[in-house]
């Protein structure tokens, strides 16, 4: 399925509350009506963490929840933005003067970016927009948003983007739930080490096989290559890397390159610092990582009767991998997954890029009404900071539709 842009829809805004109070805001801001609006869903990513870049296929799908923005055009070369919350303040500049600074992600950057890409195919030039920011993601979250549909999960694989339509099992819930820790990746470092890592692990393999190394992005351009099977890349894994981390230094022994060259050639901006990577560890994840994604789809075509036990277990096996190996978790995820599993979830897993944001875990359907009961008073009632925000932060979901622009009618 190629990428496109989204569906228009008409809808009759005496129907919609929610459209019908923005477009009040929106004139009490600006003096004047929306033209239209755009729906983007919220996703999640169901199984497949930190492997979209690295070229492997994921298993996401998006939410019922969404993020609505109204758009008047305007004939000037000044862009004004405005944000319902009022955390985010207002923002304007020329059309003709775009500047993003990668050191400080403000929310209106996230309109620039997009902005830089606008006149080619929508999903995949998201992806590419983001990287202004400083970014350096795989493509999942625009890929699911623009090609989501409502009642199934897709199977979204890249070179060429494709999405694949994955029926989840009826008798389990997917539920989300916010661990009510913050963690900007556009802010941080940690998302775009890992990126790095994964990279150098790529060249350091390819290099140890006798492969044109300085060609070699993603570590599945290393299978390719090989023309092996995940788990025969486990094995390699096993033996080119050593669990202790890499120094640069090593890193250039083994690549044959200065430490100028490694920084200028191979190395992000902001990973320029870093003194040491995990190969092993990184590796040893997206593999793994790889393998359990399809074996996902593999369960929900097949649909054997067991097959939310199944699923659920390689849930599991995700959130360890991510923990372990990945070190993309943080105590407060751990524990809401142990306390999600305590309650009945058949899995539960990190989902998004980690250090904080939201679990997704698989609830039998008859046991989904105790199990936010207790997740809740387990969880949010221990705190205040989380009971404040209890109310938007535990809820079951079902597969929802893809963006959308929306016109009155």
């Amino acid at each position: 399925m190629a990428s496109g842009a989204p569906a228009t829809l008409r809808v009759p805004l005496a129907q919609q509350p929610r459209l019908l109070k923005m477009k009040e805001m929106f004139i009490s801001k600006f003096g004047s009506a929306p033209k239209f609006y755009v729906r983007a869903p919220g996703r999640v990513n169901l199984i497949g963490e930190h492997i979209d870049y690295c070229g492997y296929a994921v298993l996401p799908m998006a939410v019922e929840q969404d993020i609505l923005i109204m758009v008047e055009p305007v004939k000037t070369q000044v862009i004004q933005l405005a944000n319902t919350n009022p955390l985010y303040l207002d923002f304007s500049t020329s059309v003709n003067n775009i500047q993003i600074n990668q050191t400080k992600p403000l929310w209106h950057n996230y309109f620039l970016c997009g902005l830089k890409g606008i006149q080619v195919e929508l999903a995949e030039i998201c992806t590419k927009s983001e990287r202004y920011i400083g970014t350096e993601g795989g493509g999942m979250d625009q890929s699911i948003s623009f090609l989501a549909e409502e009642g199934t999960a897709k199977l979204i694989e890249f070179n060429p983007l494709r999405a694949t339509d994955v029926k989840l099992p009826s008798g389990a819930a997917f539920v989300i739930a916010n661990s009510c820790v913050e963690m900007n990746k556009a802010a941080t470092s940690h998302y775009n080490i890992r990126v790095m890592e994964c990279r150098l692990a790529t060249k350091l393999l390819s290099k140890s096989k006798g492969l044109a190394w300085k060609k070699m992005l993603k570590l599945q351009d290393v299978q390719v290559e090989l023309g092996f099977s995940l788990e025969e890349m486990l094995t390699i894994v096993e033996e080119v890397f050593h669990p202790e981390p890499y120094s640069i230094q090593e890193i250039c022994k083994c690549l044959g390159i200065s430490l100028e060259e490694l920084r200028t050639q191979i190395l992000s901006q902001n990973t320029q610092d870093v003194t040491t990577f995990k190969l092993y560890q990184r590796a040893k994840h997206v593999y793994s990582e790889a393998a359990r994604v399809l074996e996902f789809k593999k369960i929900c075509s097949e649909a054997p009767a067991n097959a939310i036990q199944l699923l659920g277990e390689l849930m599991n096996q995700s959130h360890i991998s991510c923990r372990d190996m990945y070190e993309c978790s943080c105590p407060e995820l751990d524990q809401l997954v142990d306390i999600c599993l305590q309650f009945g979830a058949i899995g539960s897993r990190l989902t998004g890029a980690g250090w904080g944001g939201c679990t997704v875990s698989m609830v039998p359907t008859d046991k989904l009404t105790s199990f936010l009961k207790n997740v809740k008073q387990a969880y949010y009632r221990t705190d205040d900071q989380r009971l404040a925000l209890e109310n938007n932060s535990l809820f079951a979901t079902k597969p929802g539709g893809g963006a959308l622009v929306l016109l009155e009618a």
